[in-house]
């Protein structure tokens, strides 16, 4: 490509490394930060640039959205003349886009008549914002009786890999957006190509593709297109609550990868790190990303998270970041992924704000203690029984481990999504089925029961049936 020489507003690449771009402006008139440019390349898709800092006078550093192979010095740059834009609206239901709103799913380009949102946009007042105080039950047996998710709040499932983070996502898009009236937003940060086209199908087979839009950034993108990826269907799910009035589901996996990208834009930019290796803005990116996660009257936004958890170190800078803007903090553990408890949700760990006898009643939240109190008392006894064994508890301890242990397998239960793998049939269970299930087990209802049959059931009546069947059709 040739040199070019600078001709009013437009300004030249005078570097690139990486993802990162200098672009030179002979007027001294910089663009703003978080501004938009456009690379006048001959590649046929479009190069854009952020502005993230002014190096001098007539210089700004940017980062790139999208690959920059060929990019060459003297490239023209044109300003935008404000941030990043993503289409909104009806047009977008039932599409899969990319950061800069490019339809990537094979269908037809939008419009140039289609609205469009900045990315960049700030949270709703505090006045305006109102407060989570309903249930949004789940149908997973665990969640709802221990770590309810609120209706307008954030939820996040937090574990390392392989613990089972996307597939306990997955169920709870099929079972949540399947019975949800409402319009879903999924922010794919970092993701791999195979889950995004998996999700795609899974939606277009379950019916719920037309209420529900897909905004990816994968994990073979530029760092710059999985920072801002979260952003962008931000701005498509505050259309919808703002202008629409329509309540939300926003579902983000992996919101680690978006605090990753950003460690990877930090270096590039020349930041030195902070805590960990991680980037020096680490609580301001993550407060941005958040707080835009929010519910005005009349519309509420519920959003479901997933965090991975490096090296399962849940006392790592992004996690706890993270977990402080969180009404509902959902914790995989890989001690139970091990022993086949599926969801490899820890009862003892996982909370919630709407586990209060105010939000839930008394009962549930009586209920839910007990059921708490029962397994830790379990979980401080297992040293003595590994040395031991059950003989040297005391009668009283051997009911509580009993239970504890029947209260550990009914807590699991088969999903939807992995049916063609473990050939069980998905259950989703109604939360009065749940404390009623918990609830007998408990009071001793299932004391002569085996284990195995409170495993993988849903409600306590299939379980009864098992436990009939492994008797030989008698009484349970």
């Amino acid at each position: 490509m040739e040199q070019t020489d600078q001709t009013g507003s437009d300004g030249v690449v005078v570097a690139a490394r990486g993802g990162v771009i200098d672009v030179a402006f002979a007027d001294g008139d910089l663009p703003e930060i978080d501004e938009a440019l456009t690379v006048q390349w001959d590649r046929p898709e479009t190069l854009l640039l952020e502005v993230q800092s002014h190096l001098d006078e007539r210089t700004v550093r940017a980062i790139a959205l999208s690959p920059v192979g060929g990019l060459m010095r003297g490239a023209r740059v044109a300003r935008a003349g404000g941030s990043i834009t993503v289409p909104v609206g009806d047009e977008v239901l039932g599409r899969l886009l990319d950061v800069a709103g490019t339809m990537r799913d094979g269908g037809a380009s939008l419009p140039d008549s289609a609205t469009r949102w900045p990315i960049h946009r700030p949270p709703p007042p505090l006045d305006m914002q109102s407060v989570a105080s309903s249930v949004f039950e789940t149908g997973i047996k665990v969640i709802d009786l221990l770590a309810p998710i609120p209706q307008g709040g954030k939820a996040a499932m937090f574990g390392g890999a392989g613990v089972g983070k996307t597939v306990l996502i997955m169920e709870l898009i099929r079972a949540m957006v399947e019975g949800y009236e409402g319009i879903s937003v999924f922010a794919g940060v970092g993701e791999r190509s195979r889950e995004g086209y998996e999700l795609l199908n899974e939606m277009r087979v379950s019916g719920v593709i037309d209420r529900t839009v897909l905004v990816y950034g994968q994990m073979n993108e530029p760092p710059g297109a999985r920072w801002r990826v979260g952003f962008s269907a931000l701005s498509i799910a505050e259309y919808f609550r703002d202008e629409r009035k329509k309540n939300v589901l926003f579902l983000m996996d992996n919101v680690f990868r978006f605090v990753q990208a950003g460690s990877e834009v930090s270096g590039l930019l020349g930041r030195l790190a902070s805590r960990v290796g991680y980037q020096p803005t680490l609580a301001t990116e993550v407060a941005a990303l958040q707080e835009r996660i929010a519910s005005v009257g009349g519309a509420a936004v519920t959003a479901i998270e997933a965090v991975y958890v490096p090296a399962d170190d849940f006392t790592d800078p992004a996690v706890t970041t993270i977990a402080s803007h969180l009404d509902s903090v959902i914790v995989l553990s890989r001690a139970m992924a091990a022993e086949g408890m599926y969801p490899a949700i820890d009862p003892l760990d996982s909370t919630s704000v709407l586990l209060n006898p105010l939000a839930v009643g008394k009962a549930h939240y009586d209920l839910a203690e007990e059921v708490r109190e029962t397994i830790a008392h379990y979980k401080d006894l297992q040293d003595i029984i590994a040395l031991l064994g059950m003989e040297e508890l005391s009668a009283r301890d051997k009911v509580i481990v009993q239970r504890a242990r029947r209260l550990q397998r009914f807590l699991t239960q088969p999903f939807s999504v992995t049916e063609a793998f473990t050939g069980m049939k998905g259950k989703s269970v109604p939360l009065a089925d749940t404390l009623a299930g918990c609830r007998a087990i408990l009071d001793g209802e299932c004391d002569a029961w085996a284990e195995n049959s409170l495993y993988m059931v849903g409600d306590l009546d299939e379980a009864r049936a098992k436990e009939r069947a492994s008797r030989g059709g008698g009484s349970a």
